[in-house]
């Protein structure tokens, strides 16, 4: 099993990009990726909405998150979101442990 946390950051005047650069040129992306039950951590931004960045965060398990909650990355993450002044909306999925369906293959191009 794992967890996949989607956030979608919203700012204006391209703030959202901003926060997200500035979390790779600080160091700070890669500091999360390096904590244990970390899977990934990527940004994105979505086509039809240029004031958005998408981060899709995913970990091991519940503990992993808890773990990373604590730590002092958090607080960074939380100074640079009021520094843009950011909305967000959260996503969290849970992984299918039976993966894609055998039905499902037709419409996958590998």
């Amino acid at each position: 099993m794992s967890i996949t946390i989607n956030i979608y950051y919203t700012g204006e005047n391209g703030n959202a990009r901003r926060f997200a650069d500035e979390m790779i040129k600080s160091g700070t992306v890669e500091k999360i990726r390096s904590e244990e039950g970390n899977l990934r951590y990527e940004y994105f931004q979505p086509l039809d909405q240029p004031q958005t960045v998408l981060l899709i965060d995913q970990w091991t398990n519940q503990a992993a998150i808890d773990v990373h909650h604590a730590s002092p990355m958090m607080q960074t993450i939380a100074q640079l979101r009021e520094k843009y002044r950011l909305k967000m909306k959260v996503e969290r999925f849970i992984s299918d442990e039976g993966g894609i369906p055998q039905s499902d293959n037709k419409y996958i191009v590998k």
